[in-house]
């Protein structure tokens, strides 16, 4: 009685929820279209069907399972088969991906990993709830709250010091030279990890590595940028390296872009939907103001990063090097259902400001550079000038050494290749400058 009453309710929650429009028209045409139109609009011979085949499941299945699971699997099967990336999101699901979206999470801010069967503390994140309370790279994690830990996966570990912001945690801890177990009590707070970094690589240039589209990805992106113009006033160059970044928030993806464009399109977007056909544009205003920038991306690299490399390769405001990228050319739209479930829908195709479509080709480099391992050539020893007796000195009378890398980077050869394609940049700026004085 209770599952006809469930079917029948759905049904009739399904018919009432349907957009009925032109009624009048439809009311003056006659009975006939009208039931036509209704059956264009709902199948009923399949809500039927759908019925039938839920109540042989529900009272033949060789086991016993829930209604209400049945038709959350049926709600997760209505999105299947439409494409890889239109999917329900149950509660943990849905809890996941804003926590992917937001960086953020409640627990301790540690990074861990397993060793010998045991939790091992790889590192605190500065400023932590772990690192405040004294939690050390090296320590071994023995006990939560009074439960062994030892052999448990580093996931479920990972689950356990996790929770809600103000809630506290004992951690049982062994440390290299201390004479037993530690016992530290940790509370926990909002940890906040940042998907963009930075250095410099070398001097005049700089390296910006952005792991995800966060919300706060566009602002840490800025605040890299400027961080990196305090260290080299004289910025020569910047690489933006977008490999393996799966995409994320298109906003946080616009802001990136705008940061580095004096204005245009960055992206638009085209769906069924009215509020689906958005265009995004860069404001004035170019933080590097013109330095030479290269891309980094890859077959990793997708949907939000292959906005802002096809927005800056359209606008030519940076060369795209690397391989070719993953092809995701769609935009998802996160639909609450209320009750801590959500339904991620695709809802529209995004276009370079060119009008380009990537979904399913994906952003082709302007120079294609394979990953490949570098070996140096160690060629004999060869005489040169200088070594021969009685040569000549400089005019000057002063000797030049080759410059130094800050870093070794010959064992990534993409961004090795970056890096002297900046160079070129370079060169060619000051020879292009030079040319015009002189004709002037």
């Amino acid at each position: 009685m209770y599952t006809k009453y469930l079917i029948t309710t759905l049904a009739a929650a399904l018919i009432s929820a349907l957009p009925i429009t032109a009624a009048n028209a439809e009311t003056e045409v006659g009975t006939t279209n009208q039931q036509a139109n209704q059956e264009e609009r709902l199948p009923l011979r399949e809500l039927r069907l759908f019925t039938q085949v839920f109540e042989q499941i529900r009272r033949g299945y060789v086991e016993e399972v829930a209604d209400t699971d049945l038709l959350e699997n049926a709600i997760a099967g209505l999105l299947l088969e439409l494409d890889p990336h239109s999917v329900y999101l149950n509660q943990t699901d849905y809890e996941q991906l804003q926590e992917s979206a937001t960086g953020e999470y409640g627990g301790l801010g540690l990074r861990v990993g397993s060793e010998r069967g045991m939790i091992k503390v790889i590192a605190p994140i500065d400023d932590s709830p772990a690192a405040k309370a004294g939690i050390e790279a090296g320590d071994f994690i023995v006990e939560v709250d009074g439960t062994p830990v030892r052999g448990m996966a580093v996931q479920k570990a990972i689950d356990k010091l996790r929770g809600e912001k103000g809630t506290s945690i004992k951690l049982t801890v062994f440390r290299e030279g201390e004479d037993g177990p530690l016992d530290i009590t940790v509370v926990r707070g909002t940890i906040q990890l940042s998907s963009v970094r930075s250095r410099i690589i070398e001097p005049g240039y700089g390296y910006v590595r952005v792991s995800q589209f966060q919300v706060s990805s566009g602002k840490d992106f800025k605040k890299e940028l400027l961080s990196l113009k305090e260290k080299e006033p004289t910025l020569k160059g910047l690489i933006i390296d977008l490999r393996n970044n799966p995409g994320g928030l298109v906003p946080a993806s616009v802001e990136i872009a705008d940061a580095v464009l004096d204005g245009g399109t960055v992206v638009y977007t085209e769906g069924r939907l009215p509020s689906a056909n958005i265009s995004f544009d860069a404001k004035s205003g170019d933080l590097l103001e013109g330095t030479p920038i290269v891309v980094l991306i890859n077959g990793g690299s997708a949907s939000a990063s292959e906005i802002v490399a096809g927005a800056l390769q359209d606008h030519r405001r940076a060369a795209i090097i690397g391989t070719q990228s993953f092809g995701k050319g769609s935009v998802q739209t996160v639909i609450p259902l209320g009750d801590g479930r959500a339904v991620k829908l695709t809802t529209a195709r995004y276009f370079t400001p060119n009008g380009r479509s990537i979904q399913a080709e994906g952003i082709v480099p302007d120079i294609i550079v394979e990953p490949a391992e570098i070996r140096l050539y160690k060629n004999r020893t060869q005489v040169r000038e200088a070594d021969l007796e009685g040569h000549l000195e400089q005019a000057d009378g002063k000797k030049k050494k080759a410059k130094d890398r800050d870093e070794d980077i010959t064992d990534d050869n993409q961004l090795y290749e970056a890096l002297n394609v900046l160079k070129g940049f370079q060169l060619l700026g000051k020879r292009v400058s030079s040319e015009a004085e002189a004709q002037d």
